[in-house]
């Protein structure tokens, strides 16, 4: 059963190729806001989402609620997000200043993104695609 949900071994190569350019290109492109990809990362997933709990965003994201905590701080510092107490939630939502942000790099960011994967065969896409629904639905069960 394992084999059958496993990625040729080209598409894997293709695949890490794809991610070492586009992590390049928006490092780059990113650099002109002083953001990481990883910050990106979290600016989208509250543009979203938001307000979303921590620990909501971290099982988005596929990691613990401390790993980003430091950059969710790093944002903050910037003015791009703002968080509160809920009992024992915290909540993280878009300031002004994020929403501006978001609602300028994320699109182009996207535009970008599509157009790195669109060397992908369309049977690749679709391979790619379906493995991503399977990682994703197996996430959100565990998180139940």
């Amino acid at each position: 059963m394992f084999r059958k949900q496993r990625l040729p071994l080209l598409l894997w190569f293709r695949l890490a190729r794809i991610y070492n350019k586009s992590n390049r290109m928006s490092s780059k492109y990113l650099s002109q806001w002083n953001l990481t990809v990883s910050q990106l990362d979290l600016l989208a997933q509250i543009g979203v989402h938001q307000p979303i709990a921590q620990k909501d965003l971290a099982e988005k994201l596929f990691v613990t609620k401390g790993n980003i905590t430091h950059s969710l701080r790093i944002l903050e510092n910037a003015g791009f997000v703002s968080r509160k107490q809920e009992w024992r939630t915290k909540y993280i939502q878009l300031t002004d200043k994020g929403e501006r942000l978001y609602e300028e790099v994320v699109p182009k960011q996207e535009e970008k993104q599509a157009q790195i994967f669109s060397s992908l065969t369309k049977e690749e896409q679709k391979t790619l695609l379906e493995l991503l629904k399977k990682v994703e639905k197996n996430q959100l069960n565990r998180s139940d």
